[in-house]
């Protein structure tokens, strides 16, 4: 016999609400929980399952609380330019197995030639940038890389709006990035970044992030 469609919705739910427990992002498994929570307050109600009902009508209202909470905080941001390689090495060494799910990694980008950027959220190390000067107007980024917790685009926004003037005070008119796989590529173009050649996206810093 098929499912009828209160069943229909309650495996919905359940699927919507087992997607949000995938997310890496807070912010993400939150509005994602809510609508799968919803809709299992209201399967529970429909089917007169009151405490399943009642029971995810309450997330609902923690998921809405904790969703006022984040949008509501300000966050904090800085640039930590690193002299002293030892949390960075361990930094790269955590993550790079997911950096390099992004984009290309090289091996040793501890040599003092590269500079290297760690971009603090509320003091917290949320994300890294590597880079090197390409020539005297050109910065290429070899790293750009978020953790997973923190990526909402607010930092890469902080690095590549608020902070442009960080690159232009050191001479730099553009950056330069290789593309990465079509995710990264979809963030640089978030990011005012264009692909002019089959190498290279381009940032002229002179252009503000809409």
């Amino acid at each position: 016999m098929m499912p009828g469609l209160l069943e229909w919705l309650g495996y919905v739910a359940s699927l919507i609400v087992l997607i949000s427990l995938l997310m890496s992002s807070v912010k993400r498994l939150r509005w994602i929980n809510l609508a799968g929570s919803l809709l299992f307050a209201v399967y529970g109600f429909l089917i007169g399952a009151l405490p399943v009902g009642f029971m995810n009508a309450g997330i609902v209202v923690i998921n809405v609380y904790y969703l006022v909470q984040m949008y509501a905080k300000k966050d904090y941001f800085n640039l930590l330019p690193i002299k002293d390689t030892s949390y960075y090495d361990h930094f790269m060494n955590s993550h790079i197995t997911d950096m390099r799910s992004f984009m290309d990694v090289e091996n040793h980008l501890k040599d003092d030639k590269y500079e290297k950027i760690f971009i603090l959220r509320n003091t917290v190390p949320a994300g890294v940038v590597v880079g090197i000067a390409k020539d005297k107007k050109t910065f290429e980024i070899l790293v750009d890389y978020v953790t997973p917790a923190y990526r909402d685009f607010k930092i890469g926004k902080f690095l590549y709006d608020d902070q442009k003037d960080y690159f232009i005070s050191q001479g730099y008119q553009t950056l330069i990035t290789k593309p990465g796989n079509l995710k990264h590529q979809k963030y640089l173009k978030k990011m005012g970044f264009i692909s002019k050649d089959n190498e290279y996206f381009y940032k002229e810093l002179g252009k503000v992030i809409s």
